[in-house]
């Protein structure tokens, strides 16, 4: 595994999940859910979770939950206990639609809960707004890299051996390296919240 795929896959996922449940079967449907955030935490990786109903009548439930990285995830999500749990909730559970919000989209994440909720006025519903659009986030990494790159350009290039005395592929290698975990943890962040309002817009 590369560097930079270390880093994605190292970094906290979060699962947000929009379930329909029979209207009729509220308690049931509560001690199921609670059911399965317990078996959840007791697999390693696993960062905490949460779960709302949109109304007091309301049959749409949204749960979020968070884990240390995609293979703590996965482990979860291919467990025999997650299995046995989603089949205990086939006689209620009308609809599921679930995302996952990692890798490159997990940049534009509040960071407080690694996803932005949205509230309807009109209805109180609540759900997890889109990431922003593809050439947004490519302007705003690009806004974040060029800067950091040609800095690190000017400061390598007094070197003597930074020249030609290191074939291209060293050089290239040396600097993602480098830029890398400056531009994931540090300018990133920066650039994005300095460009949220343009962002959520």
């Amino acid at each position: 595994m590369s560097r930079e795929s270390a880093l994605l896959s190292s970094e906290p996922i979060t699962v947000s999940i929009r379930r329909e449940v029979d209207i009729a079967r509220i308690a049931e449907a509560t001690a199921w859910v609670q059911t399965g955030v317990n078996l959840a935490s007791k697999y390693p990786g696993f960062l905490g979770s949460g779960w709302v109903r949109a109304g007091e009548h309301s049959q749409i439930w949204h749960m979020l939950y968070r884990f240390a990285g995609v293979e703590t995830l996965e482990a979860w999500e291919r467990s025999p206990e997650r299995e046995w749990w989603l089949s205990m909730g086939e006689g209620f559970v009308r609809s599921e639609r679930s995302k996952r919000r990692s890798g490159i989209e997990g940049w534009f994440d509040e960071p407080a809960t690694g996803s932005i909720t949205v509230v309807d006025a009109a209805t109180g519903a609540t759900e997890v707004a889109p990431a922003p659009p593809r050439w947004k986030q490519a302007v705003t990494i690009w806004l974040g890299f060029f800067p950091v790159n040609l800095a690190f350009t000017y400061l390598m290039s007094p070197i003597p051996v930074w020249g030609d005395a290191l074939p291209i592929w060293l050089r290239v290698l040396i600097t993602t390296l480098v830029l890398t975990p400056i531009m994931t943890y540090w300018v990133l962040p920066q650039v994005t919240r300095m460009l949220r309002g343009w962002l959520a817009r």
